[in-house]
């Protein structure tokens, strides 16, 4: 397996120059820490350059500790935005070590453990975050659960209940939550998946509520443009995070080859997907974009 540091070969591009299969076979009970996992994974953009795009804001990002959405808390840090991580209790060390590297770049992370299954939670993280870091400019809804079937008779409605509730009820009430406090040129973003656009015979109810949560966007979006507030979607493709090695049916000769069938032949690093999120949180460079889904799958959605 390839494990040399792109951001250290002189010269390579990143595109070539990230870890490729076989990745190291290994499980863990979810949610999963990304501190334990083999071969862990890259979100801090040292090839990345910031332009003070989001100075002064304040962003909230659930599922913030780990993974994407820790990438994501760097980014815009970088770019000057304060940031509050929404996490489960049981993710508190993966969310103290993005606290740290958001503070390293010199911002202010606030840590909101809690279950966003629970709507109460989901008011409470807007109101912290208003209250403690002053105001709220963007919102990403990122946090997920995903527990995959090799077959349909493994689907329970446990599993379909929690996938909706933390997928797409959590996400409607902080939306309904977070809108007194957005104004013109703020920002809602949702984390979605390719899984989304084209359906899963092995992730059926995270599919089906990533679906929901593409419409559900899409739906109220015109709605809060009527205020200058954006609503997007990133759908990224397979991403080496820890929500595929606490996936309890995920088969380990899956895991081990994740994202060969596309065209770059791997999974995505969490920093490779954080420049999205900078893109549709800035109203400098994505003032015109309404309501769309971005896909960052490595050409998966161009293939199947």
């Amino acid at each position: 397996m390839q494990q040399d540091d792109a951001r250290t070969r002189a010269g390579g591009p990143q595109v070539t120059g990230e870890p490729t299969p076989p990745y190291p076979k290994q499980r863990q009970q979810p949610p999963g820490r990304e501190s334990d996992m083999r071969l862990k994974p890259r979100y801090r953009a040292g090839r990345y350059r910031a332009a003070d795009k989001l100075r002064g804001k304040v962003a909230l990002i659930t599922g913030g500790d780990s993974g994407i959405g820790r990438a994501v808390a760097v980014l815009y840090a970088r770019e000057g935005a304060d940031v509050a991580i929404a996490h489960l209790p049981d993710e508190q060390e993966d969310a103290e070590e993005t606290r740290r590297a958001v503070e390293a770049e010199g911002r202010r992370c606030l840590l909101l453990p809690g279950d966003l299954a629970e709507a109460s939670h989901c008011r409470d993280v807007v109101e912290r975050t208003v209250r403690e870091l002053g105001g709220l400019n963007i919102l990403v809804n990122n946090a997920a659960h995903l527990n995959s079937q090799t077959d349909l008779s493994q689907l329970d409605f446990e599993d379909w209940d929690r996938s909706f509730k933390v997928n797409v009820y959590a996400y409607f009430h902080l939306v309904q939550a977070a809108r007194p406090h957005l104004a013109a040129g703020d920002a809602v973003i949702a984390t979605a998946s390719e899984e989304a656009l084209k359906g899963s015979n092995t992730m059926i109810d995270y599919a089906a509520a990533k679906a929901a949560l593409v419409n559900f966007t899409k739906s109220i979006a015109p709605h809060l443009a009527k205020d200058g507030i954006r609503a997007n979607v990133v759908a990224p493709g397979p991403t080496w995070t820890v929500l595929n090695v606490a996936d309890q049916h995920m088969p380990q000769d899956g895991l081990a080859q994740l994202g060969s069938e596309g065209p770059l032949g791997r999974v995505a690093q969490p920093e490779e997907i954080a420049p999205t999120y900078v893109y549709l949180a800035s109203d400098a460079d994505s003032s015109y974009t309404v309501g769309e889904i971005i896909a960052v799958t490595g050409g998966l959605t161009n293939t199947r």
